[in-house]
């Protein structure tokens, strides 16, 4: 297909979609702020040709979403995430279900109601957001779910960290304040065991085969071609936007609770907002040189002739609009990506996230390059 076919086929969507619903149940598994709509992956895969014996990579895959619609039209996929919830969400979500399953899930959580006490994780704060009783049944949860046969751990600790906080004092997903909430211990374990039966009712409804769908759990800036280990012929992602969404502080209570360092994520996530508001603060040129190290990765995995397609929306940094869109694209002509397309999309006022006040994004561009690299060998690259 030219590239003036694909420029036109990509020019008569919609990419507002402005009558989309949640077309499955896989996509509520859990909570994810700035979800990627299912649309746009799934529009891209339904126009980009593949090349034969490629694999579809998202290096910030968040919540899946790429992967799953890859998945649906029996394309291999891999994905890169630093976040360990986002990461355990794409696995569960394009894994498939261990037999048994339910009933590890009934005696996971009839093991935790009926638990003798267990010790509590040091976690700072912790009085602050959850109560004594709260924390007591998380506990035990956290302890049925270590005991139970590491084939079930994913789903479980996905079914835990999905309510954590619901039950917590934390007003909701998207405000981060504590309110007085009236949740006991019995609620938790109620809370568990209905989020358990919710995600093996998801998976067991997937009605398409399960093509491979591998998730690295990593920091993309550090991750060598060798860990992807094929050629990839499209890229899809949404990469995280300079001081607007604050991945870590949304998951930061589920990622304690699950054993996972959230200050470490912190440290290293692009775009975290606590970067902006410190001595010697990241600005633009911070992006510029992550997105460089993007590319430098995708120049060494990409096929001649491969898609690399980014959604990405602008940024205030004191005060000043930074189109980030114009860096990823001087970013990819410098690593050899040309411009096949491009489009502005309006942001549904429906979608939540932390920060979205703050930030004031209201649009984001989508952008289509195509890879004019040089053959390769990619076993040599990838070595």
């Amino acid at each position: 297909m030219t590239d003036y076919r694909i420029t036109t086929a990509l020019a008569a969507i919609d990419w507002d979609f402005p009558s989309r619903v949640a077309h499955s149940a896989i996509e509520g598994l859990h909570p994810y702020p700035a979800k990627f709509i299912a649309e746009i992956p799934g529009a891209l895969l339904d126009v980009l040709p593949i090349s034969a014996g490629s694999v579809v990579l998202d290096p910030f895959c968040g919540s899946g979403t790429t992967l799953v619609e890859s998945q649906r039209r029996g394309i291999p996929s891999i994905g890169i995430d630093l976040n360990p919830i986002a990461a355990l969400i794409t696995r569960v979500k394009t894994s498939p279900m261990p037999a048994g399953m339910g009933w590890a899930a009934e005696q996971a959580i009839e093991q935790a109601r009926h638990s003798s006490p267990v010790d509590i994780p040091d976690i700072p704060n912790l009085a602050h957001w959850f109560k004594p009783p709260v924390q007591s049944a998380l506990a035990a949860c956290t302890a049925a779910i270590s005991s139970a046969h590491p084939d079930y751990h994913d789903i479980l600790r996905l079914a835990l960290s999905s309510i954590i906080v619901r039950v917590s004092n934390q007003d909701s997903d998207t405000r981060y304040a504590a309110v007085q909430k009236s949740v006991s211990g019995e609620d938790v374990f109620c809370e568990f065991a209905t989020a358990a039966h919710r995600i093996i009712t998801a998976l067991d409804a997937r009605g398409y085969d399960l093509e491979s769908a591998a998730v690295i759990n990593y920091d993309t800036l550090a991750v060598m071609p060798s860990s992807i280990a094929r050629p990839v012929g499209v890229v899809i992602t949404s990469p995280p936007y300079p001081n607007a969404y604050e991945y870590w502080l949304y998951h930061k209570y589920r990622m304690w609770w699950l054993g996972f360092d959230p200050l470490a994520i912190k440290h290293r996530e692009i775009g975290a907002r606590a970067h902006f508001f410190k001595r010697n603060h990241h600005t633009a040129e911070h992006f510029r040189q992550q997105m460089t190290a993007t590319f430098n990765l995708l120049r060494k995995v990409v096929v001649p002739g491969g898609f690399a397609c980014f959604v990405i929306g602008r940024s205030k940094i004191h005060g000043r609009i930074v189109d980030n869109a114009a860096i990823i694209e001087d970013v990819a002509n410098a690593a050899g990506f040309v411009p096949v397309f491009q489009s502005e999309r309006a942001i549904s006022a429906q979608r939540k996230s932390f920060n979205l006040t703050h930030a004031r994004i209201k649009t984001e561009n989508l952008l289509v390059l195509r890879y004019a690299g040089q053959e390769k060998g990619y076993d040599a690259e990838m070595a």
